[in-house]
């Protein structure tokens, strides 16, 4: 299953990714904006989600639509958390442990190109990566 060094080397291969530390863990960034992160057991989270990401590393990402978020969860309950806060939506969380390092790249770069300016995602698609 995926770690924390999986989702390191995806986001620093994307161009203009930056990892910053967070009160709430580690983050990544593209131009400022945040993409994808650490999920951290804040009182505002709902008590059985903050359950979960107090005992187990959760990474949350954005997605494109809310309806996309809401078909993850709906398809693998088990790995993908419902909401943790309405700040920050359409995003997704899920559990580390439970995902494979390919499906973590492809969560990664998405939420990378959700939040990329235009040149940067051209960048990354004209290098074939």
């Amino acid at each position: 299953m995926a770690s924390l060094d999986d989702l390191r080397r995806t986001a620093a291969a994307l161009p203009g990714s930056e990892e910053r530390a967070t009160t709430g863990g580690a983050a990544w960034f593209v131009r400022s904006k945040l993409y994808a992160w650490e999920c951290h057991p804040w009182p505002s989270i709902p008590d059985d989600v903050r359950a979960i990401i107090a005992s187990e590393l959760v990474v949350g990402v954005k997605v494109a639509d809310p309806i996309d978020a809401l078909a993850l969860v709906e398809m693998e309950p088990d790995l993908f958390l419902r909401t943790t806060t309405p700040w920050g939506e359409p995003k997704v969380a899920f559990r580390m442990a439970g995902i494979p390092a390919d499906h973590l790249a492809e969560l990664v770069t998405e939420a990378w190109r959700v939040q990329a300016p235009k040149y940067l995602r051209r960048e990354f698609d004209e290098t074939g990566r």
